[in-house]
């Protein structure tokens, strides 16, 4: 009997779902992570392993590493797998194509991933360190040698830690050039299509930076959540990671929130990569239980979906998503992302029944049981 009242309950659920019109709104939605864990001695070594960036489709991460079998003082390198259930492969070089006899660092890849940005020391710059591009006319192929981004978007600073966004057509990065707040702040440059040139960089503002050190910028899919990582007041340890949001495209970012202490530690967190299905964040730290000087890491991104705060998600949290259903309350706007999209809806709805079945629908027995 109890397995049929769940069974109508979800029935009744799924004809709720297919009653509900789509429309838009905007906010902010509250979430949470798991505890961080190590991608382990794979991936890992004895030296510095840092600046992860998360291809895509999850299958590929890149990195800087000065580890041997480098070309120079340190080097990008890639890890894959054949899929989320696998373990990581043997890190691989990029090669000396891409890599070069100085410092290459903060490897990016493009949504496509056709196009990886980083920074270097080489030279051929306009400063300590450039932005650079190297591409490639497909995945299967070789990288080809990387270009400068030019005097318009590097300057006579420290230029580092570039991010591209999904479209390709705005890449966030952080400098120590004039017209700062701190020691770094993060800077946009943006282009009107993918045959264009960069405009002229601009500071993302007093909001979102500080007069500490901000560097090391990633955005979501959505272009709703911006990681970085800061020495601002307000952490746990050397440098924490922080989170910016708005609630759509066109609107300002919102004053930046530190992660917390299940993420930040008391040692050095940072270089965040977050995910296309915001569901990971990967990121570096010289934490304890580390393999070398800096390790990468990963922390999985959780909704909260207890709404009322009670240790349970039932029915009570249901009626709570209902009540607020066409809404822009962030306090249930769960979906598709963990942070939302900005309107209590189907999404919403969604990734609630997902966690509500783990906890309340029982097994279906076999028909030969």
């Amino acid at each position: 009997m109890e397995w049929l009242n769940c069974t109508k309950i979800r029935f009744l659920l799924l004809g709720f779902v297919a009653a509900i019109f789509l429309c838009g709104g905007t906010a902010n939605a509250d979430f949470t992570f798991g505890e961080p864990t190590n991608l382990g001695p794979a991936v890992n070594s004895l030296y510095a392993d840092s600046q992860p960036s998360i291809s895509a489709d999850g299958l590929s991460l890149y990195f800087r590493s000065n580890r041997p079998g480098g070309s120079g003082v340190a080097d990008l390198w890639v890890t894959m797998w054949a899929s989320t259930d696998d373990p990581w492969g043997a890190p691989l070089n990029l090669g000396t194509t891409v890599n070069s006899s100085a410092d290459d660092l903060s490897p990016d890849i493009s949504a496509d991933g056709l196009s990886l940005f980083f920074d270097s020391r080489r030279s051929g710059g306009y400063g300590d360190r450039d932005l650079w591009v190297t591409t490639r006319a497909s995945t299967n192929e070789n990288w080809v040698t990387p270009v400068n981004l030019g005097v318009t978007v590097n300057s006579s600073a420290t230029d580092a830690c570039p991010h591209i966004s999904p479209d390709g057509l705005s890449l966030f990065f952080a400098s120590g050039r004039p017209g700062g707040y701190g020691d770094k702040d993060l800077w946009i440059t943006t282009r009107a299509s993918l045959d264009d040139e960069w405009d002229t960089p601009v500071n993302l503002g007093a909001i979102v930076n500080s007069s500490a050190l901000d560097c090391c910028p990633s955005i979501s899919v959505d272009g709703r959540t911006l990681f970085f990582h800061s020495t601002r007041p307000g952490g746990y340890g050397g440098r924490d990671l922080w989170v910016t949001t708005r609630p759509t495209t066109r609107d300002p970012w919102a004053e930046p929130m530190n992660l917390g202490l299940t993420v930040n530690s008391s040692a050095y967190d940072v270089g965040p990569s977050v995910s296309a299905d915001g569901r990971t964040l990967y990121f570096y730290s010289n934490r304890p239980g580390g393999s070398g000087n800096h390790d990468l890491w990963q922390a999985s991104i959780i909704p909260i979906v207890d709404f009322d705060g009670d240790g349970n998600i039932d029915t009570d949290d249901l009626l709570i998503l209902i009540d607020n259903w066409d809404t822009d309350e962030s306090l249930c706007d769960i979906g598709p992302m963990p942070w939302g999209d900005g309107v209590v809806d189907i999404e919403d709805l969604k990734v609630f029944m997902s966690y509500w079945e783990q906890e309340n629908m029982p097994e279906i027995p076999d028909d030969d049981e």
